[in-house]
């Protein structure tokens, strides 16, 4: 039956054989995804400090995933809420869950395998209620300037199941494609199902997260796709529905293939440029400060940009008394900077937000 943007559509195109999927350029483009990633995954498990990485990185993509969706805040106002989010806007509270539903997600691999219960759970998360799949029609995708129809997901709940049992078995039977493929492909199936009445874009692409994680290609939740998505959102969507509308698959694959691999070069160049600013601060506060230096507190200030008194308390580095001096100290210095947030003192690393907020990756 011909798809047509206005009615439901309950013959989403089943992912075709490895043969099909796994043409010539896609498996070039495999090779060097690949490699990229190979070569994230290995500085990641080398740097020291991983918790720099955990804390850092997922806020940025949950920034980024959350800008996908029209969801705007900033890194500063996220990493200032990180573990207060009580006063802030609704934007920025949104996207802290998205960062714990990756975080979440990311604790439960190892105790249950993707499946539709995790995208339930992940889907919950982010929009702070309870998600099951839609039981009720009437969801559909409209061009924000025009109001137009451009595509209508699925509807029941048991044929929405059931295409979602498809989508497990794909990601995980289907060994004889390469993984990425099956990200690449998988992707496209979970967003077609559309499962949610809202939050899929984003739950999609914390499983792709995840996905990679489960298939041992990275270890830590790190890789911010979403960047690449916003600089190439009108492809994203294009690719998408022209899977949909013609079948076609190697467009689709070879956008998420790139997607993958100049965001792992990106990443990569983000956590060398993220140590040599620790390393660079590390010898600044040694020299000029030795009696209060130790590695564990360089690597506090850096394990997130906005430090708190009871980080370091709670860290071991000192008590409060002493924390509080030894952070007054760093900001003398020009370390850090402190700042008032109500009756909360803060103390900002600003290079350090600098470089995370900032389109380099150095």
């Amino acid at each position: 039956m011909q798809w047509t943007p206005d009615g439901p559509n309950n013959n989403i195109p089943s992912i075709p054989s490895a043969e099909i999927l796994e043409t010539k350029p896609v498996l070039r483009a495999c090779i060097e995804a690949r490699a990229a990633l190979a070569g994230l995954k290995q500085a990641a498990e080398l740097i020291p400090n991983q918790s720099m990485l955990i804390n850092t990185l997922p806020v940025l993509e949950a920034q980024a995933s959350s800008a996908v969706e029209n969801i705007v805040t900033t890194a500063d106002r996220l990493f200032e809420n990180l573990h207060s989010e009580g006063n802030t806007d609704s934007a920025t509270k949104e996207a802290l869950r998205y960062r714990q539903a990756l975080m979440d997600g990311y604790l439960a691999l190892d105790k249950i395998p993707l499946c539709t219960r995790t995208a339930e759970t992940i889907c919950g998360t982010i929009k702070g209620v309870d998600m099951k799949v839609r039981k009720v029609p009437g969801t559909k995708l409209a061009n924000a300037a025009t109001g137009e129809t451009i595509y209508t997901p699925p509807e029941g709940e048991a044929t929405i199941r059931e295409l979602l049992a498809g989508w497990e078995r794909f990601m995980h039977e289907e060994q004889d494609i390469d993984p990425l493929v099956r990200l690449a492909a998988g992707h496209y199936q979970f967003e077609a199902i559309h499962p949610f009445t809202d939050g899929n874009g984003r739950t999609g692409r914390i499983l792709n997260s995840l996905f990679l994680i489960q298939e041992e290609l990275l270890s830590l939740p790190i890789l911010y796709l979403s960047r690449y998505i916003i600089n190439n959102k009108d492809d994203y969507y294009r690719l998408l529905i022209n899977v949909t509308a013609n079948e076609a698959w190697e467009p689709w694959l070879l956008y998420m293939l790139e997607a993958i691999r100049e965001t792992a070069i990106w990443t990569l160049n983000k956590i060398e440029a993220i140590r040599n600013l620790a390393e660079r601060t590390s010898a600044l506060v040694r020299q000029d400060l030795p009696k209060i230096y130790s590695r564990e507190l360089i690597d506090e200030i850096f394990s997130q940009p906005y430090c708190r008194i009871e980080n370091l308390v709670k860290a071991g580095v000192a008590k409060r008394q002493t924390a509080s001096r030894y952070l007054k100290l760093l900001a003398d210095l020009g370390v850090l900077e402190e700042r008032s947030v109500g009756r909360e003192k803060l103390f900002l690393n600003s290079s350090l937000m600098k470089l995370l907020s900032g389109s380099g990756g150095r």
